[in-house]
């Protein structure tokens, strides 16, 4: 069954999540920092994790429990390759789908603002969520998991062997 992992620590989309993942009947799991517990739904299918403190510890438990089929809801491009890695797919807050295809060029773009921004120079921020961008999230959300569901159905590809 497809699980929808959710990056909680300042997720601006979590209620959206929620909502897509109860129509579909999916389980949902938040993880969070221990030291910010952030206050679960009363649904069934939300389950909250608390992780120890640790600048990556959200980040390796969603890995380390994270799958084929599954989506993992993400602005954390680092941790988003890893779960493409897994098998799995992300998504980012404003609806990006991160794939294989475009994940090399977020990881490149990230490490420049990083060198930009140790040498001093102002880089701003992501810009503010707006309403449009919550929209294109919902449908790429429902897409992602419909797609994610599918594949869970379809056999896993068969490996050729040659016999040469």
């Amino acid at each position: 069954m497809t699980t929808i992992h959710v990056d909680g620590d300042a997720c601006p989309v979590r209620d959206e999540v929620y909502r897509v993942a109860t129509r579909l009947n999916l389980p949902v799991v938040v993880v969070a920092n221990g030291s910010r517990p952030l206050r679960p739904p009363e649904l069934p299918n939300v389950r909250m994790q608390l992780v120890p403190e640790g600048a990556d510890a959200a980040d390796d438990w969603i890995v380390e429990h994270i799958g084929r089929g599954d989506v993992c809801v993400t602005s954390d491009i680092p941790l988003a390759a890893r779960c493409l890695e897994k098998g799995a797919r992300a998504l980012s807050p404003k609806g990006h789908n991160w794939t294989a295809d475009n994940i090399g060029s977020a990881m490149a773009g990230r490490a420049v603002g990083e060198h930009l921004r140790a040498i001093g120079v102002a880089t701003g921020g992501p810009a503010s969520m707006q309403k449009q961008d919550k929209s294109r999230f919902l449908a790429a959300l429902d897409s992602m998991v419909q797609a994610a569901m599918r594949d869970l159905a379809a056999p896993p590809p068969r490996k050729w062997v040659s016999f040469e």
